[in-house]
């Protein structure tokens, strides 16, 4: 298989050094033993007193929903709308514009877990008192209020506050949070809101910039920024009241293809795949830059590709026809994978 040198190099370079220099960070001039995981300290985290018609009883609402995600052709819940009952937790929608942001779902379920049955490995343990808390978790299923909004609202209505239920249900999140002991004790820096969807919060982000935000990229907060610095300042800085790498933190999308087993696996056919958008509607800058310099290499297959059923089919046979992924999450393949946040 022939590839050019620059290919290799843009590949591969990145790679190596920071292999490199994490196997250096890690390294110990002696031997040290390594300290059980009772020793260990763990992170305590207290779960905010929200009703849970803000993380369960959206789910509630969403399983009752009646008519398809206006964005889809085909509704890939509607099977199981008439079987869900009385489950708890109600599960998670298979409708991959939300379930790839469900990261809010999982988070609350490992806190909720009785600490009887906990992996002892784990590092979070769940108290009961904010005074005792390292940080305060936020149990709003932000991803979710807003993706019903976007699917189910009124049609270009999502940015306005009148008429949007989402609006409604951050207004009464932010007054909650922010009127509450815990909040005035820190000023909501220790306070942890999970905003997969690049527009979870979008109306109150700036209310609750102190607090540790997971989100899956920056995007989003860079138009704003850069809006709003246009007056004065350079418009390619992130403002660090809205977003920082100091204190955010990227978390992985939710895994929407199946995992492949070792005994599955057949001959790679080509070195490079992606299937995505090429433009994202806020920046995706180094995606486009990637995007140009590898359309034309040999092997290499850059493909415009939507999350429906047809395009994870397709995502599903191109990439197990390649050694390498480009990737904004972690996939579990049995080969390699080279990591690339776009």
């Amino acid at each position: 298989m022939k590839i050019s040198l620059n290919l290799l190099l843009l590949l591969f370079s990145p790679l190596l050094f920071f292999s490199v220099l994490y196997i250096l960070s890690k390294t110990k001039p002696y031997p040290l033993q390594t300290p059980s995981i009772q020793s260990q300290p763990r992170l305590k985290v207290f779960v905010a007193d929200l009703p849970r018609s803000f993380n369960y009883g959206l789910l509630d609402h969403y399983w009752s929903l009646s008519g398809p995600d206006s964005r889809i052709s085909s509704d890939p819940d509607a099977d199981l709308r008439s079987s869900i009952g009385a489950r708890f937790p109600p599960p998670y929608p298979e409708n991959p514009l939300i379930k790839q942001y469900s990261a809010e779902y999982w988070l609350l379920g490992d806190l909720e877990t009785p600490a009887g049955t906990r992996d002892p490995s784990s590092a979070v343990e769940r108290v009961y008192d904010w005074s005792d808390a390292d940080v305060v978790f936020v149990p709003f299923f932000a991803t979710l209020s807003a993706e019903m909004e976007l699917g189910w609202g009124r049609k270009g209505g999502f940015l306005k506050k009148d008429g949007n239920a989402d609006y409604g249900r951050q207004r009464e999140v932010v007054d909650l949070i922010r009127s509450s002991n815990a909040w005035k004790r820190s000023g909501g820096r220790d306070h942890v809101f999970v905003l997969t969807d690049p527009v979870a919060m979008w109306h109150v982000r700036t209310e609750i910039s102190p607090a540790i935000l997971l989100v899956v990229d920056f995007g989003g907060w860079y138009k704003l920024d850069a809006k709003a610095s246009s007056h004065g300042g350079s418009s390619l800085v992130i403002q660090h009241t809205q977003v920082s790498l100091l204190k955010d933190v990227i978390v992985p999308y939710t895994h929407l293809l199946p995992r492949l087993h070792l005994f599955e696996d057949e001959p790679r056919r080509t070195l490079l795949y992606f299937k995505g958008a090429k433009h994202r509607h806020r920046s995706g800058l180094i995606r486009e830059k990637l995007w140009d310099l590898l359309l034309n290499e040999r092997n290499v297959v850059m493909e415009e590709g939507f999350p429906n059923a047809t395009g994870r089919e397709q995502s599903i046979k191109g990439m197990r026809s390649s050694e390498f992924v480009y990737t904004r999450q972690v996939t579990r393949r049995p080969r390699v994978v080279f990591l690339m946040l776009f």
